[in-house]
């Protein structure tokens, strides 16, 4: 029965985020029960396209990449696919009517990861759009189950919460995305001589946008809210110790929230969640 094999490739998507990510695991367990499944299918989708370019070094990354897109594309057209993560993946795609350029542009910008660029701007916009904003549409499409209303409404609130996650993991990331992948996001900033200066910039323009992301929160519906808020203040906390430090101290130690800080965010987002304070 093909129902035993979706399952499977439901907890296979399951099992990769929760391996990967544990800020993403928490927010996802808050989400609505019904809604939980398939954002695990959009990460775990997301984080395989991911792992090709950023850590399977020693084989052909381009060959890998391809194939990748290629066998997504099938799945979701023959509505199956013997890789539980398409399996899985091409599910909701299918379920939740996901616009197909979206994957498209997703797969773009990881392709842009293949080869050395030095981002202007435009290109750093480009990249955004497609390695995070599409993602955070994709979310929206689940999380609105199917209201071209309500996903219209929220579409520019949901790609601004993606760039904003995007860009504190690049402040994050900086160190190794630069020494170990030869890779500088940020457009006319050289990390060899990265100073405070450049820093509180990068800063600014990213306090911005998580003020712009927590007014769509509010405006999501309640049974996806929490876990998406919960997302939020993790990241929201991240950039704050972020904040604290030089630009010197991030080119030297990739900063990270313990466990158990993220247990205590966990029960703070619930406590204002239940008393309306978001």
């Amino acid at each position: 029965m093909k129902e035993i094999f979706d399952q499977l490739s439901a907890d296979c998507s399951k099992l990769i985020t929760k391996r990967y990510s544990t800020s993403f695991s928490f927010g996802i367990y808050f989400l609505g029960k019904e809604m939980r499944s398939p954002i695990y299918s959009i990460y775990s989708f997301v984080r395989l396209a991911d792992e090709i370019v950023d850590s399977f070094h020693r084989f052909d990354k381009k060959y890998l990449l391809n194939k990748f897109k290629n066998d997504t594309f099938e799945a979701i057209a023959a509505g199956i696919s013997l890789n539980p993560i398409l399996n899985a993946f091409q599910e909701v795609v299918n379920r939740y009517q996901i616009d197909h350029q979206l994957i498209h542009l997703f797969l773009n910008s990881m392709e842009m990861d293949l080869n050395e660029q030095k981002y202007t701007p435009e290109l750093y916009d480009t990249y955004i759009l497609g390695s995070a904003e599409v993602v955070g549409l994709m979310c929206l499409k689940v999380f609105t189950a199917g209201n071209e209303h309500d996903y219209e409404k929220l579409k520019p609130f949901a790609m601004k919460l993606g760039s904003v996650f995007q860009k504190v993991n690049f402040l994050r990331d900086v160190k190794a995305d630069h020494e170990s992948l030869n890779r500088n996001y940020f457009p006319n900033v050289n990390l060899a001589a990265f100073c405070d200066h450049q820093k509180q910039a990068i800063e600014k323009e990213i306090e911005e946008e998580f003020k712009e992301a927590l007014t769509g929160i509010k405006m999501l519906p309640s049974s996806s809210r929490n876990g998406v808020y919960l997302a939020y203040i993790y990241y929201k906390k991240l950039f704050g110790k972020i904040k604290l430090l030089s630009a010197e101290k991030i080119m030297t130690e990739r900063i990270r929230i313990p466990n158990h800080h993220k247990i205590g965010l966990m029960f703070d987002s619930v406590i204002r969640h239940k008393l309306n304070v978001i």
